[in-house]
């Protein structure tokens, strides 16, 4: 496949088998940081982790091929251990990362590491861009009487590269913390001392960190005023630096790289700007963080009231059984006995619930639970107290013409093959040459059968009868004069070649 699609190049992660697909990726994957080019099915079949007990070589065979069809892997034939003609026939291949496959697992290496990222406060990120713009400061000296063309731009260049890395991570960590942090306080189903325990670290985290960013952020704040007036010009010259490294081109390439280069650097100053100082109405982004950080406290208290109320409004069990058992003793007849344990375990019908809709349409209000058809009872409602998340429901898409389409097509497809395979199966002897024209299905059988044959072949005089690779059918070829010449006309041309006895027959009995 030339061309593949994105589609067809993460199909391996829904398919059936994905994570026997995901086994040999990995092992490539593996491969390419090793520096190695190529690997065998049985490299491949031996090296990988599988889940469960280790597969057969045919099975590694159909799943390289298959990654193949879908572009993540690269195939080409594997000469190298052929010691035999049949070795030749038999299909043998080296298999490599394409570049689209390349593409696809560094693209899932960055999705698994960002969902494994836990959300955290980086009290050391500010640490470090404290010290980084006192660095560049100390670097441009503002005091001095010193011209911009003296600037060391190489280690000016290098100060900026590690603040944006550093920045960058943090951005990202406080996005994450913002986004996530209620989430993190689902503690209704915790045991007490582990929300206790919880409690102590979040409140004594969010104290450390609130006091740190506090203390920092005026430092940061007056370091990046005091540097605002000198950066266009660090940012053109650095620029510049960066520009010398681009691909050759003219004069004016050049120049819209550097273009390029310098806004790109007053980007990303503008947001490390918009972190510590307000820009126009909206307020400093780490005074959000701030106020979110805050937040986290209410939110956690209250999910220890709530732990709270639960606990002391908890009943006890056997005091209730008890009492109830007074009440039974203390009834005058057994109709009494009846009516009281419907009302205490809820026997009488309820219908009024309407917990599924569809079945209790027919069923009258009057029948027991007991008596009516069971109900099919989501385990949300069990654990959260409502049947459906709140929000609207997402748009299921009907797929049923597509299904259809896909039946007709695998039906019509098996239709021509068993019809092939009755052309051809006759078990009785018949010369190639008298085999007249055939269809797409039954010429790329045929094909199929006498390539399984030939493979067998040592002489090309000799007869040779064997049986196919799935068992159903026996094919033998009986080779006739070398003058002889066979035609066979497809919608795809005329196969010719020296005629044969060729006698194919069913094996077995077929459903």
């Amino acid at each position: 496949m030339n061309d593949p699609t994105a589609a067809e190049l993460f199909r391996h992660l829904s398919a059936e088998k994905s994570a026997f697909y995901r086994c040999i990726m990995n092992v490539f994957a593996a491969a390419k940081r090793q520096y190695r080019l190529q690997l065998r099915p049985d490299e491949v079949l031996a090296e990988a982790v599988w889940p469960d007990a280790m597969p057969r070589m045919e099975e590694v065979n159909a799943a390289l091929t298959q990654l193949a069809e879908w572009g993540n892997l690269e195939s080409q034939p594997d000469t190298a251990r052929v010691s035999s003609l049949s070795d030749f026939y038999r299909a043998r291949f080296l298999y490599r990362l394409s570049h689209e496959g390349e593409a696809v697992e560094a693209a899932l290496l960055v999705f698994f590491q960002t969902l494994q990222r836990r959300a955290e406060l980086q009290t050391v990120a500010l640490e470090d861009i404290a010290s980084r713009l006192q660095a560049l400061s100390q670097l441009l000296n503002p005091g001095a009487e010193t011209a911009d063309d003296a600037l060391d731009v190489a280690k000016a260049h290098q100060i900026l590269r590690d603040l944006v890395g550093v920045f960058t991570d943090l951005a990202e960590n406080a996005q994450a913390f913002m986004a996530g942090v209620a989430r993190s306080l689902e503690l209704q189903q915790a045991q007490a001392h582990t929300i206790i325990a919880y409690k102590r670290r979040l409140i004594d985290y969010l104290d450390r960190f609130l006091g740190d960013l506090v203390r920092r952020s005026d430092t940061i704040a007056q370091l990046i005023a005091q540097l605002a007036p000198r950066m266009d010009s660090v940012f053109l010259q650095i620029a510049e630096r960066e520009a010398r490294d681009a691909a050759p081109g003219d004069a004016q390439d050049q120049t819209d790289e550097r273009l390029r280069r310098w806004q790109a650097w007053r980007e990303r100053w503008r947001g490390l700007r918009g972190w510590f100082l307000s820009t126009g109405t909206e307020p400093p982004q780490a005074e959000l963080l701030r106020g979110r950080a805050r937040a986290a406290i209410p939110q956690l208290l209250g999910a220890i009231a709530t732990l709270n109320e639960r606990r002391s409004g908890r009943s006890d069990r056997s005091a209730d059984l008890r009492t109830l058992a007074a009440w039974f003793a203390a009834c005058d007849s057994e109709a009494q006995g009846h009516r009281l344990a419907r009302a205490a375990f809820a026997l009488q019908p309820a219908r009024h619930l309407s917990l599924n809709v569809q079945a209790d349409e027919d069923i009258p209000a009057s029948t027991p639970w007991a008596d009516a058809p069971p109900l099919q009872i989501n385990p949300r409602l069990r654990e959260y107290g409502e049947a459906a998340p709140r929000g609207p429901l997402a748009r299921v898409r009907d797929r049923s013409a597509e299904r259809a389409l896909m039946a007709q097509t695998l039906s019509e497809e098996s239709r021509q093959v068993e019809a092939a395979r009755l052309r051809l199966a006759t078990g009785k002897p018949l010369r190639l040459s008298e085999l007249g024209e055939l269809d797409t299905h039954a010429f790329g059988l045929l094909l199929s059968l006498l390539g399984e044959a030939l493979a067998e072949q040592a002489d090309p005089n000799q007869a040779v009868e064997r049986q196919t690779g799935d068992g159903l059918l026996s094919i033998r070829m009986e080779p006739l004069g070398a003058s002889t010449l066979a035609h066979i006309h497809t919608p795809s041309g005329t196969f010719s070649g020296r005629d044969h006895w060729l006698t194919i027959a069913l094996t077995q009995e077929r459903p």
